[in-house]
């Protein structure tokens, strides 16, 4: 059997990530396998993850792959991309916009400059001459938002 050339798994990757920006996870998950059985890639590995984490529910396993290529590859940023979005599907705001933080850190990327900006704005105080902290805003601003006037 002759093996595979590389640029097959290239082909593969860019497919995904095709079909990854399109929303089609599940089509970006068969494609990113099928190209980690040719190629044996830290930035594979990190796709993998979030897509495992999107389409099948599997945040644990997806954040521990995106974990895994963070140690392999620190300079990264794609990696900090992955796991954030990994931590958003999670729930976990907070965990997401360290991540990008520190992505930022280490280079920087469009698309970690706009989940950025989306996750980190936030709505004014629903009474601007309190402080953010004060428990009437707090309470205020939870209790409007679960109503749908916020």
């Amino acid at each position: 059997m002759e093996p595979v050339p590389q640029e097959d798994a290239e082909k593969l990757f860019s497919r995904a990530l095709t079909a990854f920006s399109a929303g089609e996870y599940q089509s970006a998950l068969a494609q990113l396998e099928r190209a980690l059985k040719l190629q044996d890639d830290p930035l594979l590995h990190s796709y993998l993850g979030l897509c495992i984490a999107k389409e099948r529910g599997q945040v644990k396993k997806g954040r521990e792959l995106c974990l895994a290529c963070l140690d392999l590859e620190p300079q990264n940023p794609a990696h900090y991309l992955n796991l954030a979005r990994v931590h958003q599907v999670a729930g976990e705001k907070s965990l997401a916009l360290e991540a990008l933080r520190k992505g930022m850190t280490v280079g920087g990327s469009e698309e970690i400059k706009s989940l950025l900006a989306t996750l980190g704005t936030r709505k004014p105080p629903p009474l601007g001459f309190l402080s953010r902290d004060h428990f009437l805003n707090k309470w205020l601003g939870i209790g409007l938002s679960r109503i749908g006037l916020r």
